[in-house]
């Protein structure tokens, strides 16, 4: 084998949790080692399967003795990006305030939205960098950030550029999602038909022609915007070549799921009350399901997401923190899969699942997820002795080493 065909880098000595469904739990290959050229993995199976001799396969060989390694996680559900902070609400909900009051009083989205106008360009992203770097160090190499605390044109754009800054700082992959349907702005209180018809006419186009999103978001309900109202900001992003995803049914059974589902929507996100028809129409469309554990502990919900349908649907359940500043203040990913476990009863392999390849079916992505010959060598190196311990472990730093597109991030 020459030199210019040698691998960039091959761990061995590894544990991999590969997440492929290869009939053992956690798609797991013991004594195992992983090789990687050019940013895509070129080697993950067990290590008595090499085909030469590792020092002729890769410039870089290295034992890790035994470590698990993992994809990297995929937080698919973020809205990162953000001035200022709600913790004055916190203080109001445990008063006894309720989400919908709060927002009813001028509070919730609209307070972040006021001091994300407020900040510029450069102030935006280094308030928000720090967060992206949370969920890096916690082991996530791809995630999605939505916009919607502008809620006009001019700082819808400023947060999806500062998510893109963001991508080009850490080297890691953000997935922008324009979210500006999220809520009604000031200046357009008791004319929602009208923001509307901002949203559609001007907003998307024109985020759409500076190719500042990669799919569109909604908020669908009795708070935000109707199905009828989320149903025409759909039918301009597929005019405009966007994919959906949709905020369904956190509140209230708004048939949120079937109208993402009529759409081929990569997901429908929060689901606590989804009905069984709901599920059934996104198990037909492919649309995954996006569980949001940490905002259910923050609102202290008790109506729990469909998991048991969800499951016998074979919907793919994908988990993710939910990062803002209202609703779902959590800096860890793994904290948001270890309270799936513990709220929603997900088992740790669903939960890890959830946090692998189903996230990246949410985000549309299927060129990571697994530990798989082709894929992306994003990889996690963990200080663990068995998968279950990144939900067991209630906080702390797990992560050893952080290796994305093949490059050593830490």
């Amino acid at each position: 084998m020459t030199s210019i065909s040698r691998w960039d880098g091959l761990l061995l000595d590894c544990r991999l949790a590969s997440m492929t469904a290869n009939g053992i739990a956690y798609g797991a290959i013991e004594n195992a080692a992983i090789g990687w050229k050019d940013g895509r993995i070129t080697f993950a199976a067990a290590q008595s399967q090499l085909p030469d001799k590792p020092e002729s396969l890769s410039v870089n060989v290295e034992s890790v003795e035994g470590a698990w390694i993992t994809p990297g996680l995929i937080d698919c559900h973020t809205h990162l990006v953000f001035a200022g902070n709600r913790a004055s609400e916190f203080e109001q909900r445990l008063q006894g305030a309720s989400y919908e009051e709060i927002a009813r009083a001028g509070g919730g989205i609209v307070s972040s939205v006021r001091q994300t106008r407020a900040a510029n360009e450069d102030e935006l992203f280094a308030q928000s960098l720090p967060r992206a770097q949370a969920l890096l160090q916690d082991g996530v190499t791809t995630l999605e950030i939505k916009s919607g605390y502008g809620l006009n044109l001019e700082t819808e754009e400023k947060m999806l550029r500062v998510a893109r800054r963001i991508s080009a700082a850490l080297g890691i992959t953000v997935h922008t999602t324009f979210l500006g349907a999220h809520a009604i702005p000031p200046e357009f209180s008791g004319r929602q038909s009208d923001y509307v018809d901002e949203v559609c006419v001007r907003m998307l186009p024109a985020i759409a022609h500076a190719g500042l999103a990669d799919a569109v978001d909604a908020f669908c309900e009795t708070i935000a915007f109707t199905a009828s109202e989320t149903r025409r900001v759909f039918e301009t992003a597929r005019g405009l070549g966007l994919r959906v995803k949709l905020h369904a049914d956190q509140l209230s059974d708004g048939h949120g799921a079937a109208l993402a589902a009529e759409f081929n929507a990569l997901s429908a996100e929060h689901l606590e009350h989804t009905s069984e028809t709901g599920v059934a129409a996104m198990a037909a469309a492919g649309t995954v399901a996006v569980l949001l554990p940490a905002a259910f502990y923050a609102l202290r919900e008790t109506k729990l997401p469909p998991t048991e349908s969800l499951r016998a649907h074979g919907v793919p359940i994908a988990i993710a923190s939910d990062l803002n500043p209202g609703t779902s203040p959590v800096l860890s990913l793994r904290l948001a899969m270890s309270m799936a476990c513990t709220l929603f009863r997900l088992t740790p392999e669903e939960a890890l699942r959830g946090a692998t390849v189903h996230a990246a079916q949410a985000l549309g992505l299927l060129d990571r997820g697994t530990l798989e010959v082709g894929k992306r060598a994003d990889l996690v190196l963990w200080d663990i002795q068995h998968p279950a311990e990144l939900c067991y472990w209630i906080g702390g730093n797990l992560a050893r080493r952080i290796i994305i597109d093949g490059c050593r991030i830490s």
